[in-house]
């Protein structure tokens, strides 16, 4: 994957949201509307489009249904779902597929309406009720996700100490990013207290600091680097991308304590040849609150364990050490299901500079790290405003 790093940009983004968190449109509408959002901002058309991943209509063929939708005939698709991980892994594999000459113009997209469902009276099929889960861990209580982010924060607090109070700061700053966000769900202010008084949904886990649930989409456009020159936006360049998974069952994971961005994160930083030094502004799933606790030991930048002390410390804060989920992230700016399409929404504009209230000054390397199933799946992606660092 060496021939990768910088091979590809990423030229057009969109994503749409609602301030009330519902979006009652067909699921193939909003798809190809924020397609056409994204394709718009790169000043491209679907004429130019000959690659196309997305993972979330339900249906064993969905990236096909979806081509025939849009009017087009590509000759690079990827349905691989690995959950909330599975956007960067497409931008990972459309990187690939752009520097291997299989496709030129990749656009990855994802949509959900789950609030808009419920009020229509859908019911979903469960994602978590494979035969496995219910075998095994439904009997003993176990309710997905949740059960599964609780038992990796108690044990993250009896090996390392980690605080209540460290984890609820997490959520706190993100509602800090959020008030600057005209657009985010939830914009008013929290303090700690506020946390740890919200109640428990299942213990350590408290309700804010649980991710929504709203209707929204997201889309991405990936062409060659030569290409991305002459387009209307100034490109973010990929220049370090690279996925893991570790297990399905939060029975079978090896270690609570450690997800697959262990292996994934080191893997992007040595294709983009950084090191988490070098990183401006992180853009981490946070499904919850210890998802981003997590995420930061592995990726490196902290020591697994200090991750409570590094996130008490207001590090991820406007004006903190590594600013991160500027949007107000799943806690408060939206969550459809899957955020990682909208980590890589927002760390594009931050390097553009587009982010008004919330722009981190000066970016130029974002890095983007979403997390598929109960801390199943990771997908790192580094971007930056160079081709070459």
């Amino acid at each position: 994957m060496i021939g990768v790093r910088g091979a590809a940009a990423v030229v057009g983004v969109a994503d749409e949201v609602s301030p009330d968190g519902v979006i009652d449109v067909p699921l193939r509408e909003l798809e190809a509307r924020v397609v056409r959002a994204a394709l718009d901002d790169a000043g491209l058309t679907l004429r130019d489009v000959d690659g196309l991943c997305t993972c979330t209509g339900g249906t064993l063929m969905h990236s096909v249904e979806l081509t025939e939708y849009l009017g087009i005939a590509p000759r690079f698709t990827d349905s691989t779902q690995t959950g909330g991980a599975s956007y960067g892994l497409y931008v990972e594999h459309a990187a690939a597929a752009i520097a291997a000459g299989e496709a030129e113009t990749v656009v990855i997209v994802y949509a959900s309406t789950p609030r808009a469902a419920r009020k229509r009276g859908e019911k979903g099929l469960g994602v978590f009720a494979t035969p496995e889960r219910l075998e095994w861990e439904t009997p003993y209580g176990v309710m997905l996700p949740i059960s599964a982010y609780a038992l990796a924060a108690n044990r993250h607090m009896g090996v390392y100490g980690t605080t209540p109070e460290q984890l609820a700061r997490i959520a706190v700053d993100t509602r800090d990013w959020a008030t600057r966000n005209p657009r985010a769900y939830q914009r008013d202010p929290i303090t700690v207290d506020d946390v740890l008084t919200s109640g428990y949904l299942a213990e350590p886990m408290h309700k804010l600091e649980c991710c929504l649930v709203t209707d929204g989409a997201g889309a991405i456009v990936v062409t060659s680097a030569e290409r991305a020159r002459d387009l209307a936006k100034p490109p973010a360049y990929v220049l370090g991308a690279a996925s893991a998974a570790s297990h399905a069952s939060i029975s079978q994971m090896p270690d609570l304590t450690v997800t697959p961005g262990a292996v994934s994160g080191p893997a992007a930083f040595s294709m983009a040849g950084l090191t988490p030094d070098a990183v401006d502004v992180v853009e981490l799933y946070d499904s919850f609150t210890i998802t981003v606790l997590l995420a930061l030991e592995d990726l490196g930048f902290c020591k697994k364990g200090e991750g409570g002390p590094f996130v008490g410390s207001g590090a991820l804060a406007p004006g903190g050490e590594l600013p991160g989920q500027t949007t107000g992230g799943g806690l408060a700016y939206t969550h459809p299901g899957a955020f990682g399409a909208f980590l890589l929404v927002e760390s594009v504009r931050q390097l553009r500079g587009e982010c008004d209230d919330r722009q981190v000054a000066g970016a130029q390397v974002a890095l983007a790290h979403g997390t598929g199933g109960v801390l199943s799946a990771t997908s790192t992606v580094i971007l930056g405003t160079e081709a070459t660092r």
